[in-house]
């Protein structure tokens, strides 16, 4: 940690000197915050620092990291449990850290304005209470979470795609059908992004779709004091099940949110959850994705024994997690037939000024529509 840390300073003194950006205090603006660190005694005075560009020094040690904490992955044969039992591991998350855990995400709408329509103008009161984009979190979406070389499991985990035979809800009333702006949360979780956008947009022609495969999950959504059946309609589902079915038509969705949530799906599993999502975007329609980037911190802290594959490991608990580079965010999301719009590398410099550390955390952030 000395060694990381002095290679941290020599690479913020570095950066600070050909800064072209100023200061900013209170909330940093978007896209990714503008709180730039332009004197190196100043790092202690917050929490976060934007836009921390990495020394080659430093990008090389977390490369070791990352390396050394890979070289022993788990067996085959035992990886079977974490596909098998991750419902479980899931539901046991939520029923020890209840909706508590994780910190509502009010920064969503300066990241992401695209979750309201056009000419909508909401209350904005309750935002910015939270100073940048930070989430440690990863929801459960998708209990098949392991693709693996395993002769039982092989024949069943088949990708699924926006081209399979899915049952058409066009002819069917469906909830939500009444509004003309429809978003979706993919594993939402406890509810940290759901509650910020029904507080937003109650009284508008906006409706809320949200799931998640952990019913713990989603009980804990539909108990909190703010959920609206009015603005929002909260299920259980498993984004990776074989054409899987929404309660709602194909082609009908105006947002789709993606927030921590990819990275906890094997990688092998990624590009057909994201194909069949991508048949349910209206044309225009915009997904909206924020998760763990390359050698963020949290990779680097993995130790031995807790890889699966290749910068994707399980944690204590059971849940897994992937971490991420651009071109693969890109790739992912192209092959599902959509185009940029933004694809983001977010480097940021976390601080402890308590225990008076610093930490490098990388999160990506894109946006990707259909034409």
């Amino acid at each position: 940690m000395r060694g990381w840390w002095k290679l941290t300073m020599l690479a913020v003194a570095r950066s600070v000197r050909h800064s072209p950006f100023r200061l900013y205090s209170g909330r940093p603006p978007a896209p990714l915050g503008a709180r730039i660190l332009s004197n190196t005694d100043d790092i202690f005075q917050h929490n976060m620092w934007d836009h921390v560009k990495w020394s080659p020094e430093e990008y090389e040690q977390a490369r070791q990291k990352a390396e050394e904490n890979s070289r022993e992955q788990i067996p085959i044969e035992d990886q079977v449990r974490y596909d098998r039992d991750a419902n479980m591991y899931w539901n046991g998350f939520y029923e020890m850290h209840q909706n508590k855990f994780f910190k509502n995400r009010q920064w969503l709408f300066s990241e992401f304005p695209e979750l309201l329509p056009q000419g909508y103008e909401p209350d904005h009161s309750s935002w910015g209470q939270e100073s940048g984009v930070t989430d440690l979190s990863s929801q459960g979406g998708c209990h098949k979470d392991l693709l693996i070389d395993h002769p039982v499991l092989g024949e069943q985990q088949q990708h699924s795609s926006s081209n399979s035979a899915v049952k058409s809800h066009n002819s069917v009333a469906f909830p939500g059908q009444h509004a003309s702006f429809r978003i979706l949360e993919v594993g939402c979780g406890a509810g940290n992004s759901v509650f910020p956008i029904i507080n937003t947009i109650r009284e508008s022609n906006v409706f809320l779709y949200c799931f998640d495969f952990s019913s713990r999950a989603i009980q804990l959504v539909k108990e909190h004091p703010d959920y609206d059946p009015a603005v929002c309609h909260a299920f259980v589902q498993d984004v990776c099940a074989d054409a899987s079915l929404f309660p709602f038509p194909l082609e009908s969705l105006d947002v789709i949110l993606v927030v921590f949530v990819l990275s906890s799906i094997h990688p092998k599993r990624m590009q057909g959850v994201l194909n069949h999502l991508a048949g349910y975007l209206k044309q225009g329609g915009i997904i909206l994705f924020r998760d763990y980037g390359r050698y963020d911190l949290s990779q680097l802290r993995f130790k031995r024994g807790q890889c699966l594959s290749e910068n994707f490991y399980t944690r204590q608990d059971g849940t897994c997690v992937y971490f991420f580079t651009k071109d693969e965010v890109h790739q992912l999301f192209t092959n599902a037939g959509l185009e940029e719009l933004q694809n983001l590398e977010d480097r940021r410099l976390q601080v402890n000024r308590g225990k008076k550390i610093v930490m490098h955390r990388v999160w990506m952030q894109s946006k990707y529509r259909k034409p």
